[in-house]
């Protein structure tokens, strides 16, 4: 279950930041930047805070100017994780916004990206958005995967997985422990037909590469080294 770890650091929300738009694909919401006319879509699934993160936003920009049309749906109609809401915390609020629930919502928005002319898609996902990931992976679904700092992300799902796939991990992470992440990378290693690159940040806590602060250079620098892994992936795998 998603601890503390998985809710510090709680971005302000903003339904206008980005330079995209938001606009229906499958029955969601989803917030889209890039060019309609690409044929390579970069699918980012967010944690518990959901699409309107400003810093979330931001990336999909920064992957839509490496050339991809990029999807970040709204996976819980309205309804992120408030942590402020102490009637209902985080193991009350993901009863409603289950994994399962958003793996299933992903397959009508895969349809309707593929509808615009789309012939490869990568998927990123952020803790709560790692795992829906992985669950794409195993039924083949997209082309490429990244996890970033996982949440429920199990060894049994590693070993199911069938698209190439790069995990960045933290050093300080209750969630996904460095221990978990080397199993991982074991299982990977065992697993040749799959490629797959699983790295470890040092100095860096869970949710790193979207819940950090703009003003603070370092964690700044730590989330777009993270971020130049993740676009460097798709580069190579999404074609």
């Amino acid at each position: 279950m998603s601890g503390p770890q998985c809710c510090e650091n709680p971005p302000t929300l903003n339904p206008v930041s980005g330079s995209g738009h938001v606009e229906k694909l499958g029955g969601l919401d989803a917030y889209v930047s890039g060019s309609p006319d690409s044929k390579l879509c970069v699918l980012l699934i967010s944690d518990v805070f959901g699409y309107e993160a400003p810093n979330l936003r931001a990336l999909a920009d920064k992957v839509a100017a490496s050339g991809f049309y990029v999807v970040v749906p709204d996976y819980f109609g309205g309804d992120p994780f408030d942590p402020s809401n102490q009637d209902r915390p985080i193991a009350v609020w993901i009863k409603d916004h289950g994994w399962d629930k958003g793996f299933d919502n992903t397959k009508p928005v895969l349809e309707a990206i593929k509808n615009k002319g789309i012939t490869a898609i990568g998927a990123a996902g952020m803790c709560w958005g790692a795992k829906v990931v992985v669950e794409l992976s195993k039924e083949e679904l997209i082309q490429a995967a990244v996890l970033l700092h996982p949440s429920f992300v199990t060894v049994d799902d590693i070993k199911a997985g069938k698209a190439p796939i790069a995990i960045l991990g933290a050093e300080i992470d209750q969630m996904s422990p460095p221990a978990l992440l080397k199993q991982f990378e074991e299982i990977l290693a065992s697993k040749p037909e799959v490629n797959s690159y699983v790295k470890i940040y040092p100095k860096v806590s869970h949710g790193w590469t979207v819940r950090y602060s703009i003003d603070d250079p370092e964690a700044v620098k730590a989330a777009e080294e993270a971020h130049k892994e993740m676009l460097d992936w798709f580069a190579t795998y999404v074609k």
